[in-house]
This record gives C-alpha cells, sequence and structure tokens, in this order.
C-alpha cells in the first residue's frame, strides 16, 4: 500500500520542485534584467595623474577642482611634486594603472547592484589618489566621495610590498580593489553588534560577506573574503572541525576579547591552538559566520535590508546551519 501512494506521491512531487526551481530562475532573470537596466552615471577622477602631470604652474586649478584635497599650503604640495620618491610612486602607479576601464566597469555592476537593493544611496564621485602605502586606508568612503588609493593595488610581488606580511601583500592586487569598495559600503549599512559574544561578532562579518554575495554575484567567493584558492579550499574542507571546536571550547557566547584576534581579525593563521594553526587562513570566524548566514537566507523568506537589522540569535536559530563534513 505504501508503495502505491509513494508511486503517485513521487512524480507530483518531482513536478512541484521543477516548479519551484523554475520559478527560482525566472526570478533571478528578471533581477538580473531589473539591474541591468538601473541607470548608472559614474564619474571617476584620475586626480592621481592629473597631480602627477601638473607641474608647479597647475597646482592653482588642482585646488580650485579639488578643495578638499588641499588642507595643506602649497609649499607642502609643491616639495611632494619634487620629491624624488613621490615621482617614482607616481610613475609606478601610472604604469599599473594606464588604464582603469576593467576597474570602472566592476565599480559601475557594483552600483547598480547597490542602488537596486538600497535605491536611497547616491551614488557617489570616484577619485584616484596616492596615499603613501597606507593599505589600512587604501579605500575612504563618504557620502558623496570614494577615494581609492591606487598605490595599494600594485599587485603582490611589486617591491614597495616586500617588507609586508604575505596575507597582506596578497591583497594588494587591482583584483581586490572592487571587492574592498564593497566592504566600505557594507560597513555603512551593517550597524555593528550590540552584543559582545563571539557569535554576535561572527554574524556581524557574515552579513557584509553574504551582501557582497548580493551586490557581486558573479566574482569568487576568495576576493570577497580576501583569501586565496587554497585558503578558500582548505577552509571549506575544514568547516566541520572548526565549528565543532568551536562548539566544544564554548566560544559561541563567550565575550573573551581575544577571540576576536585568533578568528575574525585579519592574521597570517587562525589561532586554534593545534598543530594545523600554520596550515589555516585567518579570519576563519568571519567565514563560518558567512556561512551561517548564507544558511539562514536559503531558509528564510528575508530580504537584505531585513537581513542588515537582524538579531545574530535568531538569524542562528533559523538558519539551522550544519557545516560541511
Amino acid at each position: 500500500m505504501y508503495c502505491k501512494i509513494l508511486a503517485k506521491v513521487k512524480p507530483i512531487f518531482i513536478l512541484l520542485s521543477v516548479f519551484v526551481i523554475l520559478s527560482s530562475c525566472n526570478d533571478s532573470d528578471k533581477v538580473a534584467k531589473e539591474i541591468v537596466a538601473v541607470p548608472m552615471d559614474l564619474k571617476i577622477a584620475r586626480f592621481d595623474r592629473e597631480f602627477a602631470s601638473s607641474g608647479e604652474e597647475g597646482l592653482p586649478g588642482l585646488r580650485k577642482m579639488y578643495p578638499y584635497l588641499f588642507p595643506a599650503p602649497d609649499s607642502v604640495w609643491i616639495a611632494k611634486m619634487n620629491d624624488s620618491l613621490q615621482i617614482e610612486l607616481f610613475q609606478e602607479v601610472g604604469n599599473a594603472f594606464r588604464s582603469f576601464e576593467d576597474e570602472e566597469e566592476g565599480l559601475v555592476q557594483l552600483f547598480k547592484h547597490i542602488k537596486y537593493y538600497f535605491p536611497e544611496y547616491t551614488v557617489p564621485k570616484v577619485i584616484t589618489v596616492t596615499n603613501d602605502v597606507d593599505y589600512n586606508n587604501r579605500i575612504i568612503l563618504t557620502d558623496s566621495m570614494l577615494f581609492i588609493s591606487l598605490d595599494n593595488y600594485l599587485g603582490p610581488e611589486h617591491k614597495y610590498y616586500g617588507g609586508f606580511q604575505r596575507y597582506i601583500a596578497h591583497t594588494l592586487d587591482r583584483n581586490y580593489l572592487v571587492s574592498d569598495v564593497a566592504s566600505s559600503f557594507a560597513k555603512q549599512v551593517v550597524p555593528r553588534p550590540r552584543e559582545r559574544t563571539f557569535l554576535a561578532r561572527m554574524i556581524y562579518f557574515g552579513k557584509e560577506l553574504y551582501l557582497k554575495d548580493v551586490l557581486m554575484p558573479n566574482v569568487d567567493d576568495r576576493k570577497k573574503i580576501g583569501y586565496s584558492q587554497e585558503d578558500l579550499d582548505w577552509a571549506f574542507a575544514n568547516e566541520e572541525p572548526m565549528w565543532r571546536n568551536f562548539i566544544e571550547n564554548e566560544y559561541l557566547y563567550s565575550t573573551d576579547n581575544k577571540l576576536n584576534q585568533r578568528f575574525l581579525e585579519p592574521a597570517p593563521f587562525s589561532k586554534f591552538g593545534l598543530e594545523l594553526d600554520n596550515e589555516s587562513p585567518g579570519k576563519l570566524g568571519r567565514f563560518v559566520g558567512w556561512q551561517i548566514v548564507r544558511a539562514f537566507m536559503e531558509n528564510n523568506e528575508v530580504d537584505v535590508k531585513q537581513l542588515m537589522t537582524m538579531p545574530a540569535e535568531e538569524i542562528f536559530k533559523k538558519s539551522n546551519y550544519k557545516p560541511r563534513n
């Protein structure tokens, strides 16, 4: 009797599954077409190039065009123009970024997605600059302007980065430029967690990374989180033992700030206190938070804006998160 009922139910179940998949595909296609149709007039100013070629006589004109970049007196900028190290820096950036077309296309696509999901957002004017390889401030996003320091994207093997640890130099590549801009936007729309638990902090970073899934759907995961392909493969392969370690050590609801340094902040590796530490990438707490948020969004009907403000505990409980074995 059971087999006869199953035989009747099975085709219906298959048809329903096919219908759900087709509906999902149609929805995705519809969204993709709507995003393509979003109007975008992105203004990009190559200040780095204009400054390098202006000479002292061009300084008044630059000051007039970019008053917000000239808080210091002219003598400071004239000295910078004539400094041999600065001249070399401008040459290196100029050689690496003779064209900005690929980056422009990436930024256009990013801001089209942002305008689709956050229609009230005002797209900023993009200004390329140099900042003496201050990689901690490679992207500065304000309400109306986006400053991109191109001397932080010359490639991981560039001589300027020779003294940096490899996990830092690895991300100083133009392939990560648009992703870094998306990170700066995410920090504006994802509220900092009120709770001090490790779980809340993991899910905060998970929200940022999931937002990149939405805003950069055609970009590799490794670029979103700043991993190499080897790092990303390691994280996925070890997801289950990582999660088990967090559970067994009762980290989820811990408020120990040392867990930030061990698992959330950029670092050459994560710190489980095990022999495998040196094989692991840093920021694995962010990676796990990302997978929790992804699981939540797969299992719940919630839009992106709602997700941004939802409590970490609710996301975790409703995610039904199960790490890959």
